[in-house]
């Protein structure tokens, strides 16, 4: 018997209890939600975060399993009782801790409404040029990213 057998032997089971979201604790769920020049949120008391995960998009409340995920370019949804606020971030980490804390890490966020439908538009027209013309293998790579980044964000500001 290997080590690591011997030791899930050793060890006592312990019963971990947990209650569905809607049980949430009654000082609800609160949030830290920084970018590295700014905290966006710190220790803000909301209903519900709404996060675009790389393993899928989620929805976070009080009382949530604790979990971290890496976050993708999409829409971070921050819902304050009955007001709405959504940002688009790049990337980052979010870590829901089991004191019903979130704590997100982005690289940047900025709000939906901040941003022109116009420039991205544009924007992406650039990309696609730059990721289908006869750059270099680097700045196709670059340009395809952006394309990615930039198709999300226009379908975020549609959605808005």
């Amino acid at each position: 018997m290997n080590f690591l057998a011997r030791s899930v032997r050793a060890v006592r089971p312990v019963r971990l209890v947990r209650s569905y979201a809607t049980e949430a604790a009654a000082t609800g769920l609160r949030l830290n939600f920084v970018v590295p020049h700014q905290s966006i949120y710190k220790d803000a008391t909301v209903t519900q975060v709404n996060i675009a995960a790389v393993s899928g998009d989620m929805g976070v409340l009080a009382s949530h399993v604790p979990s971290i995920e890496q976050l993708r370019p999409g829409v971070v949804e921050v819902l304050e009782g009955a007001a709405t606020k959504k940002f688009f971030v790049s990337g980052g980490f979010a870590t829901m801790n089991p004191d019903s804390t979130l704590n997100i890490n982005a690289i940047e966020a900025f709000p939906i409404e901040e941003f022109s439908p116009e420039t991205i538009r544009n924007n992406l027209a650039e990309a696609h040029r730059v990721a289908n013309s006869g750059a270099t293998e680097e700045e196709k790579l670059a340009a395809k990213v952006e394309v990615e980044v930039l198709e999300l964000l226009q379908a975020a500001v549609n959605a808005k």
